[in-house]
């Protein structure tokens, strides 16, 4: 009997080649050939970036600054917001480990001492005495669902896609941890510019205060003009303050993505650096390309897998389930019986479970698995959309960062000249002081308009190659690594 019990299941086992549910087929999305905005990624080159090397993702990684890339290996090992997806991770990771075990048979050990007394009426005649008694038993058990409609395996199946997910999480977070590390260290560099540019020009319009002030003590000035210079040289004065503060603030931001004090780097990051010389074009690839590098979609992707695996879970309750048991143990009255021969015990069992009266149930919950798979591609199609709009806004932003930064280069070196001319001008007596008040204001809005532009430039190009989830390195502690490798192999 046991052994046609135990062949049945086999057999049955056996010929369950296939689940209950849908199998999920990666969506399909028209995309464009090639990115409207491609032929904007290349930018009139300017005369401090023609010499540039090509967009690769060595110069992605540090944009040519050893220390922009020690901070993002340093941010992609301590930040503090990837130790929290990885800990994500790890949580799909030990739910998938243990969906797993549902497709193996669940085997226990018990054991019971019991000392008993039987009431009269269930011992009637018998003397109080000998009512009392001890029960001993020992046994392993084990109980191994079917899976003859595919219930555990789609679980599995859910699990994985979910782990899956939490890995592509991981890997976006990653790719913007990187990119803001790399965003906020070119706006310290730039804010460093323009501070560079404020006090160089506060130093000049001082020069050109001192000259009035010694024309004025000579007889050939007057107080009018002392008063238009020194008000100009204030004015230039107050922008150095917000600056400084910009600058502190940037700093702090680069702290914390490292996981530290916000304070730790201001020493180490006081001296100012030169932003670094773009490439003149930048190759976005094709669409297609960027789906299957984008670790956002892949989340999406993977999300959309498991709702519909789990249509598969909820559908395998409209049939039968099969429990195969079994149980060898031993029971005696008496602690020196308790593995003798006499004394064994043996259970082998085939359960059947079937809500067959209870499909109004089952259906709503195929019904709710249904829609949170229609939910799911919804959400996979808008990543896609998003991802596109993303891409094509950031090439776009680049392209015009570049071109209006050519214009400002040019301006600032035009309007530094014109100062210079004016001053010589006026100290030759050629000119009165307005011409060289003006031709300074000039001078200053010309040059930080230039600094500024040119931190918005590569601050572009770090956004677009983010856009391009393409290149920063996948870096994590020695323990996140192991852990991330240890993924893999389960998700394989």
């Amino acid at each position: 009997m046991v052994s046609r019990i135990a062949i049945s299941a086999l057999a049955a086992a056996l010929l369950a080649a296939c689940a209950v549910g849908p199998d999920h087929v990666r969506p399909h999305m028209a995309v464009p050939e090639r990115f409207g905005a491609a032929d904007a990624g290349a930018a009139p080159a300017t005369a401090a970036g023609t010499a540039a090397a090509g967009f690769d993702d060595a110069f992605l990684q540090g944009l040519g600054d050893a220390q922009l890339a020690e901070l993002v290996d340093e941010a992609l090992h301590a930040n503090h917001d990837l130790r929290i997806a990885l800990a994500r991770l790890d949580r799909a990771n030990a739910l998938l480990r243990g969906a797993r075990f549902d497709a193996l048979p669940t085997v226990t050990a018990q054991g019971e001492a019991a000392d008993v007394r039987s009431s009269a009426d269930q011992a009637p005649g018998v003397p109080r005495e000998a009512r009392d008694g001890e029960q001993w038993s020992a046994g392993i058990s084990a109980g191994w669902e079917l899976d003859l409609f595919g219930r555990v395996r789609r679980g599995i199946e859910a699990g994985r896609a979910e782990a899956g997910a939490s890995a592509a999480d991981l890997r976006a977070l990653q790719v913007a941890v990187a990119g803001e590390v790399a965003r906020s260290w070119v706006e310290l560099r730039g804010t460093q510019e323009r501070l560079r540019v404020a006090r160089a020009n506060r130093d000049n319009q001082q020069r050109t205060l001192d000259l009035v002030n010694a024309r004025l003590d000579a007889g050939a000035g007057t107080e009018f003009d002392t008063a238009r210079a020194r008000a100009q040289l204030e004015g230039t004065a107050a922008r150095i303050p917000a600056l400084e503060a910009q600058e502190r603030v940037a700093m702090h931001r680069l702290a914390v993505l490292t996981g530290r004090d916000p304070a730790a780097l201001v020493a180490s990051l006081a001296q100012p650096r030169a932003l670094p010389q773009l490439p003149p074009r930048i190759d976005a690839g094709a669409p297609g390309e960027l789906l299957r590098v984008r670790p956002d979609i892949a989340a999406a992707e993977a999300r959309l897998h498991a709702a519909t695996a789990r249509i598969g879970v909820a559908t395998a309750d409209l049939f039968p389930r099969f429990t195969l048991g079994g149980l060898i143990g031993s029971q005696a009255i008496d602690s020196s019986a308790l593995f003798e021969r006499d004394s064994e015990t043996r259970v082998v069992a085939l359960g059947i479970d079937w809500s067959f009266l209870d499909v109004g149930r089952v259906r709503a919950r195929i019904a709710a698995a249904n829609a949170e798979a229609e939910g799911e591609l919804a959400r996979y199609q808008q990543s896609v959309l998003l991802a596109l709009e993303d891409t094509e806004n950031a090439l776009v932003r680049h392209a015009r960062a570049r071109s209006e930064d050519a214009h400002l280069e040019r301006a600032a070196i035009d309007a530094a000249q014109a100062a210079q001319l004016a001053r010589a001008r006026f100290e030759a007596g050629a000119s009165g002081l307005l011409e060289v008040l003006d031709a300074e204001r000039v001078q200053l809005q010309a040059q930080d308009a230039f600094a500024d532009g040119r931190t918005r430039s590569v601050a572009s190009a770090v956004a677009l190659y983010k856009a391009l989830a393409g290149g920063w390195p996948q870096q994590v502690p020695e323990r996140e690594r192991i852990a991330g490798r240890r993924a893999d192999d389960r998700l394989q």
